[in-house]
């Protein structure tokens, strides 16, 4: 029994080392984030951090991933999503506090390093090129499975008619961020990726990046949410996120801002009385007694 004892004794020691906050009773912040972050929401942490004297724990990867993981009870208190819908599941289950909030659109950018023999251009005429040459070896996107990224080159893709073709090219990053590694250190001869990733320091200097066109594939609307027992650090970091400020470092890092709300419909006019309204040219006065 004594034995017993000092062996869970132990194994609380071990987790209060290991998780000091959570020993301590303190205020934590945990957030999940889609990869293509992984340079602004560092910036708006630090900014955060500034404003409050507050710090939160950023985990940054696949959007799927992260949906799946809090479905399963991890332990976040924030979610930044890269698809709407991951967001939009996790309302729908009562997973959170209140509805999700769009904070973000995102653009896909082609990105060529220095040596490659691809030319980049906004509608990838040099990676069909490429192809029929076939100096193309490797090409870079995030997994379309679970990235929404990856499922964003996936369709900029087919809409160039090369999808089929540049198939057995493909080198698929378990996230938008390793696919932009695999691009941006040469391990590819180019790729689709984040353009905020792009937009980190010292990348310019690695190749060159052309943004897509928007309507070659569906917007990445980026929503995040407030989860359920998120304390008030974690209230307090998701609100920031919507203000000039944070908004101002995602614009820096190449995101657009969320679209204007649509304006509510007009009132219907009021009929006058004793007037008939048979068709737009024509009216009719009612009989007067």
């Amino acid at each position: 029994m004594r034995h017993s004892i000092r062996r869970y004794a132990a194994i609380a020691a071990l987790v209060a080392f290991a998780c000091p906050t959570l020993a301590a009773g303190a205020d934590s912040a945990n957030v999940a984030a889609a990869s293509d972050l992984q340079f602004a929401l560092t910036d708006i942490a630090a900014a955060f951090k500034a404003d409050t004297g507050r710090e939160v724990r950023l985990s940054f990867g696949s959007s799927g991933n992260f949906r799946r993981q809090i479905a399963d009870g991890a332990p976040f208190d924030v979610f930044l999503s890269a698809d709407a819908s991951y967001a939009d599941a996790l309302v729908a289950e009562h997973r959170t506090q209140g509805d999700d909030v769009v904070y973000a659109v995102g653009r896909v950018a082609l990105f060529v390093p220095n040596g490659s023999r691809v030319q980049a251009d906004p509608q990838l005429h040099g990676v069909a090129a490429a192809l029929r040459a076939g100096t193309l070896r490797k090409f870079a996107i995030a997994n379309p499975e679970h990235a929404p990224y990856g499922r964003a080159a996936r369709e900029v893709l087919q809409h160039a008619g090369l999808w089929n073709e540049i198939g057995p090219h493909l080198v698929l990053g378990e996230n938008v961020s390793q696919a932009a590694q695999f691009a941006i250190n040469g391990g590819a001869d180019a790729g689709i990726v984040a353009y905020s990733l792009l937009r980190a320091p010292g990348v310019a200097a690695r190749g060159k990046a052309v943004v897509l066109p928007a309507s070659d594939h569906a917007p990445l609307l980026q929503k995040m949410v407030l989860l359920a027992g998120a304390g008030s650090t974690a209230q307090a970091f998701y609100k920031f996120v919507q203000t000039p400020p944070a908004r101002e470092i995602l614009t820096r890092y190449g995101f657009e801002p969320p679209p204007a709300p649509s304006p509510p419909p007009p009132p219907p006019r009021p009929r006058e009385r004793g007037v008939t309204h048979t068709d737009a040219s024509r009216t009719s006065i009612a009989a007067m007694p």
